[in-house]
């Protein structure tokens, strides 16, 4: 796909990445907080896995969400978050790498840096326990997979199609992401994580010398965009999904909601107590959240 191809929101997102210089002293180095462990400890705790995301607003956004990203965060996970994702893009998602900082410091989940990186210097920004990358902007995925390794982090690949899925595996991401958004014309359809999840599966049965076809089996596989309802959650886990990434609905950009994010966290995080005609409990609430 070419640049004049997608959305001119998204073409101005890219244009503003490829001229943010980042400055640094080199390479950054971080002790992640393991993903995987936290995606575990909420199943054993009887919630859906979810990264909860504090994003101010975004183009696709009706309203801007001026609230301390920190509390924000914490409300997050007091209702059941097992992640925290921060926007770090200023130009149209309001976020920063200091929102992104305080956050970690104040939760003890693992906190997900959102932005749209391309390059390697790009990621030593700001410290985090993973990093979005993007398969479909970046030119060499499996030089940025391992630069972001090298660091300490956990890299969050984003696909949106088959043969994206399968460049990211062969990259060698064993976190992947399958954003529901075709950011071409940024529209949002639950049907595209129920299409490419089963090419997933079908990866790790396949008798193959692919790299990708070998390793796909390990893959931590996370429905991204247009999850808004706990009949949403419920519908994306029996397509696959190991975890769930929910930013506008939780954050109510529009303000349709009752602006709870811990309530609406917790909705999402037990589907189930939703579909017999409750909302959860503070019972279902993940891991502490640190004192200011």
């Amino acid at each position: 796909m070419t640049t004049s191809e997608l959305a001119p929101a998204v073409r101005s997102i890219l244009e503003s990445a490829r001229r943010r210089e980042t400055e640094t002293d080199g390479p950054i180095a971080v002790t992640a907080r393991p993903f995987a462990d936290a995606v575990a400890a909420a199943e054993a705790d009887g919630r859906v896995p979810l990264i909860a995301e504090v994003k101010p607003t975004s183009p696709t956004a009706s309203g801007v969400r001026a609230d301390d990203p920190v509390e924000l965060a914490r409300e997050m996970v007091a209702g059941g978050a097992a992640a925290i994702s921060v926007l770090t893009e200023p130009e149209h998602f309001g976020g920063s790498p200091a929102a992104l900082t305080a956050v970690r410091e104040a939760v003890d989940v693992p906190v997900l840096r959102k932005d749209f990186v391309l390059r390697e210097a790009q990621l030593d920004a700001v410290a985090a326990d993973l990093v979005l990358l993007i398969a479909r902007f970046v030119d060499d995925l499996p030089t940025l997979v391992a630069a972001a390794r090298e660091r300490g982090f956990q890299p969050l690949v984003e696909v949106h199609d088959r043969e994206e899925l399968a460049a990211a595996v062969d990259a060698g991401a064993d976190v992947i992401g399958v954003n529901n958004r075709d950011l071409a014309r940024l529209e949002v359809d639950l049907g595209t994580f129920e299409r490419v999840a089963p090419e997933a599966e079908r990866f790790g049965r396949l008798e193959t010398e692919s790299s990708a076809e070998r390793r796909s089996a390990d893959v931590t596989l996370i429905a991204e965009s247009g999850i808004a309802t706990p009949a949403d959650v419920r519908r994306m886990r029996e397509a696959g999904a190991d975890a769930l990434l929910v930013g506008s609905a939780i954050m109510d950009h529009a303000g349709e909601g009752d602006g709870d994010v811990r309530a609406t966290t917790r909705r999402l995080v037990t589907p189930e107590a939703d579909a017999d005609g409750g909302a959860g409990t503070d019972a279902a609430a993940g891991s502490e959240v640190k004192s200011p």
